[in-house]
């Protein structure tokens, strides 16, 4: 249905890079950076012996407070530092459960797992573009300003997140990875992207990447569904669709990559057609730091058997 093997390794992807992407991404950092963040970090219920758990609240672009669940090894100290893991969730999937967080705990790592907002966490989505918001949330802002497409927001909350956590007083700022699947899996590029001081990054069937390839595909449903919808309500005829995926180049994950100073691993599934393999390899043929894939053929959009534990070893090197 996709590619042959050989040819996912050689595919450089099909969705047009905006002319200006670098400028729009390096005044979206600017303006992150500019941004009064109050931070709160609250005791939060749950216990359990061995860490201690936070609310934290940030504010981030547009004003949206943005929630993350903190797990700390207990008795921190700033004479000895520790390293830190964030984790990004799928779409519509919510934060990590605190039960998820522990295993890096128990390692001595701090875990981090941010709302993405609107998605039914505990983060706020303030809204306010126009056109529609139903279904999948790339399509949010294509129409409007460039600035206000949903996901230069939730990209920018990744970013705010990985500043927030490396001030930290009890975190070593050196030794930073990110990691999730699918919606998860892109964030986690992108953090990676934005933020080139992060060391570690493993991610497995990345979303967010080469729009155009999907539709080209006739695989605009699922988690690309948004593609079929917004065409037919807002381009039936298609006459602005180089205009409508050239935006949509603003938030595709391949375009980012180049900035990725950290080691990566990823992992893929050949029979995944909710984001194509050659989607995921269209951003991994573009990494240039040190990467490795690890392909699986009899699976699809699913997490992959014994790839957890090969990130948590991955990770051991932080």
């Amino acid at each position: 249905m996709d590619m042959s093997v050989q040819e996912l390794k050689t595919y450089m992807g099909s969705t047009p890079c905006p002319e200006d992407f670098d400028a729009y991404w390096e005044e979206a950092k600017r303006e992150a950076d500019s941004l009064d963040y109050h931070v709160e970090m609250e005791k939060n219920s749950f216990s359990v012996t061995g860490a201690d758990c936070y609310d934290l609240y940030f504010t981030g672009t547009k004003g949206a407070r943005i929630h993350s669940r903190v797990a700390l090894p207990v008795h921190l100290s700033e004479e000895k530092k520790i390293p830190a893991v964030l984790l990004f969730h799928g779409l519509s999937d919510g934060e990590y459960s605190w039960t998820s967080l522990l295993p890096h705990v128990l390692c001595g790592r701090a875990a981090i797992s941010m709302a993405v907002r609107g998605q039914g966490g505990g983060s706020e989505d303030v809204g306010g573009v126009p056109g529609t918001t139903y279904t999948t949330p790339f399509i949010r802002g294509l129409d409007g300003e460039k600035n206000d497409l949903l996901m230069r927001d939730v990209f920018l909350d990744t970013y705010i997140l990985a500043k927030v956590i490396m001030e930290m007083d009890f975190v070593d700022d050196n030794r930073i990875a990110v990691t999730g699947g699918s919606q998860g899996g892109a964030l986690s590029l992108v953090c990676a992207s934005l933020m080139p001081q992060i060391r570690k990054c493993a991610v497995y069937s990345s979303y967010l990447s080469d729009y155009k390839r999907m539709w080209d595909m006739g695989l605009s449903h699922d988690a690309y569904e948004g593609l079929r919808y917004y065409f037919r309500q807002f381009d039936p005829r298609h006459e602005r669709e180089t205009e409508i995926f050239t935006r949509l180049g603003y938030i595709d994950v391949q375009n980012f990559v180049k900035w990725l100073r950290a080691d990566v691993i990823t992992a893929t599934g050949l029979c995944d057609t909710i984001c194509l393999p050659s989607a995921q390899f269209a951003s991994y043929n573009k990494i240039t730091a040190p990467k490795k894939n690890y392909i699986y053929p009899e699976f699809g959009h699913e997490e992959m058997y014994g790839y957890d534990d090969m990130i948590m070893e991955f990770f051991e090197a932080l």
